[in-house]
């Protein structure tokens, strides 16, 4: 590299966490050129906010970093740099103000993922970033120039550095398809395999409640289940039942569990109260009043405050010869049992756990083995349950990487090496 010539940084991804490398580089001075596979960036993050996009959450550290499970020290260490507060000002900056629901979740005022987004990119467009769309990353030639698949033919392009924000496995019609795992792990690269993440899970219902009640919210409900060491947990939340089973947020937030155990011993019992509200006592009491001539659905509903949905499940599990007995239905409707199969495939998930392991990752998130090339976002071994948390953590994760490859850039062939980063 010539001296007088500007550092280049190829950043391949353009979701969250490769938006804010390219952010955070060309900041720091260093000419940036951001991939990316689909004609348009920030697909999944449009995606995600449909409903309402949930920027980060408002619990506070270090109960924050909890979240992150197995990781939190290494997330908590990006979080240092970049944490709730600092994305609920970072939107600021790019005329997007917040507030903090009943939930502790974060959301734009308007609730809209795309004026942030296009704010985004117009702002990184006005500072140099050079964006290339429809570049699908093919991997490196043999002298080092990254590869792209574009629709006129194979290009390739000489990059100094390269930070890869490819995303994992879920949603792969919006380019987080996975692919980089294997040239990755062709090339010496510790990768954790990919699976499901905040994800629903099998049962195997009846016909009749698969076609009658799927879509239906069960809300409040609480969930006991046994971690990996035994312990019984329980939290309150909501989930939804599907044609095939059970999701929604309480489910997610526990998905980590549940897939391992699942991964352990071919399935997994969980338990739900169905009418956290009232006591086994109390519940048992109301449910032995006199039905005088209403059907039992009826009554659930009089008496237990039931909805179809929670009536359906309760039928589901429960024994025709024990509907008639209130003690039954009582223990039942507070502790009922469900048994999971299986986590539904990873490419209708929400988000993936596996990836490149921190481990092979120095501090500034560069391949220790590959100097010059540097790994963010949801492609890294770590996962953490819906809530704002995933988001919060791709883009600290972003920062991070652009801020060490600028760094890395400048420090000159002296000082770094003449390394050249993953060649065959």
């Amino acid at each position: 590299m010539h001296a007088s010539r500007t550092p280049m940084l190829a950043v391949v991804g353009g979701g969250p966490a490769g938006l804010m490398a390219a952010d955070a580089a060309r900041t720091a001075g260093v000419d940036v050129h951001l991939f990316e596979a689909k004609g348009s960036v920030g697909r999944k993050f449009l995606i995600a906010g449909k409903g309402g996009l949930n920027l980060t959450h408002g619990e506070p550290r270090p109960a924050f970093d909890a979240r992150y499970r197995e990781r939190a020290g290494a997330v908590g260490r990006w979080l240092d740099a970049f944490n709730a507060d600092a994305l609920r000002d970072w939107a600021r900056g790019l005329g997007v103000d917040t507030y903090v629901g009943s939930s502790g979740r974060v959301f734009p005022l308007d609730r809209k993922a795309a004026p942030l987004l296009r704010g985004w990119v117009r702002r990184l467009k006005e500072s140099g970033v050079q964006f290339h769309v429809q570049h699908r990353w093919l991997g490196w030639d043999a002298g080092g120039a990254l590869r792209f698949a574009t629709p006129t033919g194979e290009q390739a392009f000489a990059a100094d550095a390269v930070v890869l924000a490819l995303g994992g496995g879920s949603w792969p019609q919006l380019g987080s398809d996975g692919a980089w795992v294997d040239m990755l792990a062709a090339r010496g690269i510790d990768i954790a395999p990919l699976q499901p993440a905040n994800c629903g899970f099998d049962i195997g219902w009846s016909t009749h409640l698969a076609t009658r009640h799927a879509g239906a919210p069960l809300k409040p409900v609480v969930v006991h289940w046994h971690t990996a060491t035994g312990h019984e947990q329980a939290l309150q939340g909501e989930c939804v039942l599907t044609e095939t089973g059970i999701e929604g947020s309480l489910i997610y937030a526990i998905a980590a569990d549940l897939r391992a155990a699942i991964a352990r011993d071919g399935e997994v019992l969980l338990h739900l109260d169905l009418v956290p509200g009232r006591d086994l006592a109390r519940l048992q009491g109301d449910l032995s009043k006199p039905r005088k001539g209403r059907s039992l659905g009826e009554h659930l509903r009089r008496q237990a405050g039931l909805d179809a949905a929670k009536a359906a499940l309760l039928f589901e599990v429960l024994p025709k010869d024990a509907q008639q007995d209130p003690a039954r239905i009582a223990a039942t409707l507070k502790r009922l049992p469900l048994r999971l199969l299986r986590p539904r495939p990873l490419a209708e998930c929400i988000s993936s756990a596996g990836g490149v392991r921190l481990e092979a990752l120095d501090d500034g998130l560069m391949l220790r083995q590959h100097h010059g090339v540097f790994c963010a976002g949801e492609m890294l071994d770590w996962e953490a349950p819906t809530g704002g948390y995933l988001l919060t953590a791709c883009l600290a994760s972003g920062l991070l990487a652009g801020r060490a490859a600028a760094r890395w850039l400048q420090a000159g062939d002296q000082v770094r090496g003449k390394v050249t980063p993953v060649c065959p």
